[in-house]
């Protein structure tokens, strides 16, 4: 616990880099945990990192989501997970650089599950894996296989 705002801030940047720690708690010094009442306010960490863009939701000219991936050990395009519904400004912009998948994506027959544990599947359409973007995520991390 600290009242000091540049302590806070060290430990939003070192230890929110240990596994399972999302960001910091922010609340009163005196105030406690009151079930159902929203008095204190999570910080969770952001990093902005890069992927390939491999499949989108929607269409192409009006995609609703990004299926993002990375490269693997094996030259191969590994799925790393999706964005948020885009805003339309943001749609418009992406629609530009985007190209029908043709054959042979490292992606084609695969199924991507709409949420964590769902059995409901996205309806995605592929595209050529040759646009990067850049995002920011609560927690961008790479596992190692």
């Amino acid at each position: 616990m600290t009242t000091y705002l540049a302590k806070a801030r060290e430990w939003l940047q070192t230890w929110t880099d240990v596994s399972g720690v999302e960001g910091l708690v922010l609340k009163g010094m005196t105030t406690r945990y009151l079930t159902g009442y929203r008095g204190w306010t999570k910080i969770r960490r952001r990093d902005t990192t890069e992927a390939v863009i491999g499949a989108v939701t929607g269409t192409l000219a009006r995609p609703q989501l990004l299926i993002l991936g990375r490269g693997d050990e094996h030259g191969g395009l590994r799925a790393v997970g999706r964005t948020v519904a885009l805003r339309p400004d943001q749609a418009r912009q992406v629609a530009e650089y985007l190209t029908a998948a043709g054959s042979g994506h490292p992606w084609t027959g695969v199924r991507f599950a709409a949420a964590w544990g769902s059995r409901d599947v996205l309806d995605a359409v592929l595209v050529r894996p040759e646009v990067v973007a850049e995002i920011s995520a609560d927690r961008a991390v790479d596992p190692r296989p």
